[in-house]
């Protein structure tokens, strides 16, 4: 397989945690019956905006057949995500679109938001979502590295690939206070048990990494 592509440069380097980049030899020990797939995984940019609409479809399909929530995320946002190059996006050795996940900065850069992890059903099961991680933790370094890098999960993967990178599970209290992150939890189906909760805590799991304990 091919080293994957990545376009992050900085003046300093972030290593990830030492069991990151061991456990992620988990995708080329999976099953023999699976076919090994090379990605291209770069941050993207305007020229990915042709990309948004099937992120988006795929992103709803997943959530519902999951019967999962998920906050909204307008074409419109994504499309600006890629502008200002803080997405990540995975392309297949055809070129299909094959995952993409963005961040978002909050209070001033104070914290930052891993969000909208998805994988092109296709190529599930391959190690691409641990990569898409990878980068996209990168990615959030690189751009604000004294921000508090926090994630919103149902999902048991991605609270394993959190814990991997040195997340650790907190309270809704040690996220940020912004109410136009708190905003996009109404499109989420769940969003009245956040409301019920007085916003202390919903379904989801919330996962920090502090940089100061890095």
């Amino acid at each position: 397989m091919k080293t994957e592509h990545s376009t992050l440069d900085s003046a300093k380097d972030f290593p990830l945690p030492e069991s990151f980049p061991n456990k992620i030899t988990v995708e080329q020990n999976c099953d023999i019956s699976q076919e090994l797939h090379d990605f291209t995984i770069e941050v993207a940019n305007a020229n990915h905006i042709f990309w948004v609409k099937e992120i988006c479809d795929v992103t709803l399909t997943s959530a519902i057949a999951r019967g999962t929530g998920i906050s909204g995320r307008s074409a419109e946002s994504l499309e600006l995500k890629m502008k200002n190059g803080e997405a990540i996006i995975a392309f297949a050795s055809d070129g299909t679109w094959a995952g993409f996940s963005f961040i978002s900065s909050w209070e001033n850069g104070k914290y930052v938001s891993n969000s909208g992890l998805i994988v092109a059903p296709q190529f599930r099961h391959t190690g691409l979502a641990k990569r898409i991680k990878r980068k996209i933790f990168e990615l959030s370094r690189v751009k604000y590295p004294e921000a508090s890098i926090f994630s919103l999960t149902t999902g048991l993967a991605v609270m394993k690939m959190n814990h991997e990178l040195g997340f650790e599970p907190v309270t809704y209290s040690e996220l940020t206070n912004d109410e136009v992150f708190w905003e996009s939890c109404k499109s989420c189906i769940n969003c009245p048990i956040l409301k019920s909760k007085e916003r202390k805590n919903c379904l989801c799991t919330a996962m920090l990494y502090n940089p100061k304990n890095a």
